[in-house]
């Protein structure tokens, strides 16, 4: 994007000194007066503005620069103005900061301190529009936690809020990393149930004789261990909402309990003969595909559709046409400040990578490699290698490398060799036009397999 300036100064030298100063890097409109300078600004629209405050008609003094001040700053709020002063008029400066200017230069003239002035006033705009486009992006969905750009993911937002009021239960489906929990509590946050428990339970990682009594509590004395009573986790969420997470792993026998639980929202503690009524809101997620657990008899078909009257079902982040780089850059701001390091930007080939990678682990996996760049990167621009992404040079050099496009060719040449001999070694050298021992040099080199089984390919 080319970076615009714009420069009000009434002196026709110091506008000359200042364009030298930038001629090569930047768009350059030069203004002298008030009227000149607001129709300069509604015609580029530049990123920084120096203004010299003194200004005819008061040249002398600058109650015509503090006026154009503030006409810049109510026309153009997000403009970064940069006003010069005389030396000996730091009063105006403060001032001016006070109203709503980014910064100030003192004169007579200095062309690198003018720069990195500039400069800085440029990359602060930069960083203000980044996070206003990523906020903007956030916009699409009232979520917390969840950054969608993508037209899937936005539909899948759309669908959730309109879930969320009722109190249906939910299967929540989709791979590993792609934000199920997060949806299932914008469930819970966005109900009635707001304000009550959210307990959550993962169904794969608790042993299967220890789920039950995690889940419907036991009374005192139900088991060897049991020296107290103990509330289950369906009643720790009373009034509020329980997350079953990875229900495709839960053991058969507890399935047919859970289904009773749904239907008749009772829960019987372990050891217990009096159920206790709950009322609970039941969300539920697996990365696993439910149907085919039905089809292969792990997984009851009458508790599927309990726990599906709706079904939300989450895209990978390969498939969320745009969002691995909104998702990426809200990463790289959030872990930048935990790591006081706040100026972290993608570079051009880091922005390609991201986009091309395929993610198989989602945004857990994007979370593991930003985290890695974030610490690793050596200036404040994180590239692919940071990432310990390829990037699309990287892919290009190795489509070209010359040794690997020779030993592809040759190797697919013997397989297809070998098939036509019907592997007979002998008819399959003379049709290469080699030696029997160099041919079988080849085939151990790329581990070519001559016997009447298929060729490995």
């Amino acid at each position: 994007m080319t970076r615009r300036l714009l420069i009000i100064e009434d002196d026709p030298g110091l506008q000359s000194q200042m364009r030298w100063c930038f001629s090569e890097e930047l768009d350059i409109t030069v203004a002298s007066d008030r009227e000149s300078a607001l129709a300069a600004l509604r015609r580029s629209e530049p990123d920084v503005v120096t203004l010299d405050l003194g200004l005819p008609p008061d040249p002398g003094g600058a109650s015509a620069g503090f006026a154009l001040l503030e006409e810049i700053l109510r026309l153009a709020p997000m403009t970064k103005v940069i006003v010069v002063t005389g030396r000996e008029d730091k009063e105006n400066a403060v001032k001016a900061i006070g109203m709503g200017a980014s910064d100030f230069y003192q004169k007579p003239l200095d062309a690198d301190i003018l720069t990195f002035v500039v400069h800085r006033a440029f990359r602060l705009a930069e960083l203000e529009r980044e996070n206003q486009d990523l906020t903007s992006h956030r916009n699409g969905t009232n979520i917390k936690g969840i950054v969608a750009a993508s037209p899937q993911m936005l539909a899948i937002c759309r669908t959730l809020e309109k879930v969320a009021p009722t109190d249906v239960t939910t299967l929540i489906t989709g791979e590993t990393g792609t934000g199920k929990e997060l949806l299932a509590r914008a469930i819970h946050d966005l109900s009635q149930r707001g304000q009550k428990p959210f307990a959550a339970i993962n169904c794969a990682a608790i042993p299967e004789n220890l789920l039950e009594s995690e889940l419907f509590g036991f009374e005192k004395g139900s088991f060897t261990g049991a020296t107290h009573s103990k509330k289950g986790k369906i009643e720790s969420a009373n009034g509020g909402t329980l997350f079953l997470d990875e229900i495709g792993d839960m053991p058969m026998a507890l399935q047919a309990k859970l289904l009773r639980f749904l239907q008749e929202r009772l829960v019987d503690r372990v050891g217990s003969v009096q159920p206790i009524p709950v009322d609970v809101r039941v969300v539920c997620a697996t990365h696993r595909d439910v149907k085919s657990l039905i089809e292969s008899g792990e997984f009851r078909e009458d508790l599927y559709y309990r726990i599906s009257e709706i079904t939300l079902e989450v895209p990978a982040v390969r498939e969320r046409e745009g969002d691995a780089a909104v998702i990426a850059q809200s990463l790289l701001k959030s872990l930048g400040n935990q790591m006081e390091r706040p100026a972290l930007c993608f570079s051009e080939d880091a922005v390609d990578a991201i986009n091309s990678y395929a993610w198989p682990g989602n945004v857990r996996e994007m979370i593991n490699k930003i985290k890695r760049a974030t610490i690793m990167a050596d200036g404040k621009r994180v590239t692919a290698e940071d990432l310990e992404l390829p990037s699309e040079h990287t892919a290009q050099n190795h489509q070209l490398n010359l040794r690997q496009v020779r030993e592809n060719a040759e190797r697919h040449a013997i397989v297809q060799a070998l098939r036509t001999c019907n592997f007979n070694i002998a008819q399959t050298s003379r049709l290469l036009g080699v030696t029997r021992p160099t041919l079988y040099n080849l085939t151990d080199k790329y581990r070519i397999e001559t016997s009447a089984e298929p060729a490995k390919t």
